[in-house]
């Protein structure tokens, strides 16, 4: 299986002179996935993603991610488990070399359509090199993804920061249209 995902990043903005809605940036994310027929003990896909994000959120304007993506459902339960890298094409992080920047996620499907979880994102810094816990920026969700046509992706979450280098309170949504 192949596909492709096309990412429009935004901020909403509540607090300070800064208030309002801003464009964030763009990635895009060709994907592969192993083939249902092999018939694996679990789910293998990597995909590559190259995204621009404006200097205003990020010093690192472009950067590349490698992302495998080792998944599994087990009844109404699904794991995830994304050990990333990622490197920045332009910016002061060409310097620092190749990011690991893992995730995970864990989820249940309470009903056919309302599946609950908890989503990890992190940036641990350089391989081989990686910063104390507290300069590391670290994420926890709640989430909420939403299966209401096979045609949408529909994600919601509320988390923020495990360590003080990492943003306090975030809302994320993910919308997505399948074609």
């Amino acid at each position: 299986m192949v596909e492709t995902g096309f990412y429009i990043f935004t901020s909403v903005q509540t607090l300070g002179p800064e208030q309002g809605y801003w464009w964030v940036g763009d990635h895009i994310r060709p994907r592969v996935r192993a083939p249902e027929e092999w018939h694996l003990p679990v789910g293998l896909s990597l995909s590559v993603e190259v995204g621009y994000q404006q200097p205003e959120f990020s010093p690192d304007t472009w950067t590349l991610e490698i992302r495998p993506i080792i998944d599994k459902q087990l009844g109404p339960w699904y794991f995830s488990i994304n050990p990333a890298l990622e490197q920045s094409l332009k910016g002061p992080g060409t310097k620092t070399g190749i990011e690991f920047t893992p995730a995970a996620k864990v989820s249940y499907d309470l009903t056919k359509i309302v599946s609950p979880g908890i989503e990890y994102y992190g940036a641990l810094g350089p391989v081989g090199n990686f910063p104390p816990a507290s300069r590391q920026q670290q994420q926890l969700y709640g989430v909420v993804d939403l299966n209401v046509d096979p045609r949408w992706e529909i994600n919601f979450g509320v988390g923020g920061g495990l360590t003080r280098a990492t943003d306090g309170l975030i809302i994320k949504m993910i919308l997505g249209r399948r074609f």
